[in-house]
């Protein structure tokens, strides 16, 4: 029988995670975070290997164990076969590894065999809500099976996490929930400043920049390539062209700079550009909280999830307008006292979304559903 979990308690994780997005970075620092509260994690890594840098920092937390496997991810797979057999795959290393908790990167992982402890799966994103909110029609055929896995995992989940309200709801809508997901801001574990490599030359201020998984169309970089057009100021993009699942963009106007390690892009950022995003889908966007903490002036594409967050500390736009995106980018540049004002009140904002606030919140998520068990596990006993 499980005693109830306390923040005195210690506790093991077993967690799923990706290194080619944000979700590396929520992984860490919730793992970081999690110590406070005596929980180690075992972090399960699918998809590409992380890189170097990315393994140096997962290193440099302590108790905190690292599996790579050779598995697709759930969203670059080309059948639900595939995606079944990770998730029976990632349910066998974490039946050996053991742990009091399953956290679930991706909610399709539960739709495997079922786990003897509770399962927190976090919907950080999925194809069903990319698709809806970038194509605005109907799901491919051939992707339903996807949609169809996914609902089963999050049926299988004993709770379930998203990281704002506006996703939430999109999510409990898109996979009928009877109860939404719970709602856990992300937040961002500031960043060691990294100098740059010799011979690279930052712009003076001010001018604009962007950064994140430039490939995804859900990102929206090409309103933002046909905005620099319009821009006298340099608009430059950090991020890969060119994702796991064969997606690529070129740009013609912006500037791409490439994969940043996170140290270089807290140096780009320090440097307190006029920070860029037109996404269509963005159920939280880290790569705009890294910039609210570094003091930027925040445009933000009108969509439900940026104004949940950031309304009153950023300037919105229509994502698909080119002409209102570098208006906007315009103004800021050529008004320095307004843009010192926006940054400021978008950094303002950041402290609500901080690592310790998000792992203090799913910490008491794993202890609740400990708790239920060991009520559960009570009954039986006395039954």
């Amino acid at each position: 029988m499980l005693p109830e979990l306390t923040q005195a308690d210690s506790l093991r994780v077993f967690m799923t995670a990706d290194a080619v997005g944000g979700v590396w970075q929520y992984s860490l620092d919730l793992a970081q975070g999690l110590r406070a509260y005596d929980t180690e994690t075992t972090l399960c890594v699918l998809g590409p290997s992380p890189r170097t840098e990315q393994l140096a920092a997962a290193r440099r937390i302590p108790g905190l164990k690292l599996i790579c496997l050779d598995l697709p991810l759930d969203w670059t797979a080309d059948s639900p076969d595939e995606v079944l057999e990770a998730a029976a795959a990632v349910a066998s290393v974490a039946r050996a590894e053991g742990g009091g908790v399953i956290h679930l990167n991706s909610p399709v992982l539960a739709a495997g065999p079922r786990y003897p402890v509770p399962v927190v799966a976090v919907c950080h994103s999925c194809i069903a809500t990319w698709w809806q909110a970038v194509r605005a029609r109907p799901l491919a055929r051939q992707l339903r099976w996807h949609k169809d896995l996914v609902a089963s995992g999050l049926a299988r989940a004993d709770a379930i996490i998203a990281p704002s309200g506006a996703f939430a709801r999109f999510v409990s809508q898109t996979y009928k929930l009877p109860v939404a997901p719970t709602v856990v801001y992300n937040g961002r574990r500031p960043c060691m400043r990294q100098s740059l490599p010799e011979g690279t030359a930052v712009p003076e201020a001010p001018f604009a920049f962007t950064a994140g998984r430039l490939w995804d169309e859900g990102k929206n970089l090409r309103a933002l390539d046909a905005a620099a057009a319009r821009l006298s100021l340099p608009v430059l993009a950090a991020g890969p062209l060119r994702g796991p699942n064969r997606a690529s963009i070129s740009f013609s106007h912006v500037q791409p700079l490439g994969s940043l390690t996170d140290g270089h892009l807290a140096e780009w950022l320090a440097a307190k550009p006029i920070f860029v995003s037109t996404a269509r889908y963005e159920p939280f966007g880290l790569a705009v909280l890294e910039a609210a903490e570094a003091g930027c002036a925040l445009v933000l594409s009108d969509i439900a999830t940026f104004r949940e967050l950031w309304e009153g500390a950023a300037c919105f736009v229509p994502p698909d307008d080119e002409m209102a995106v570098a208006s906007a980018i315009e103004l800021l540049a050529g008004d320095a006292r307004q843009r010192t004002l926006m940054a400021s009140a978008a950094r303002r904002r950041a402290r609500r979304y901080t690592a310790e606030v998000m792992a203090a919140k799913v910490r008491a998520i794993y202890g609740g559903l400990l708790s239920r068990k060991r009520q559960r596990s009570g009954s039986e006993v006395m039954a």
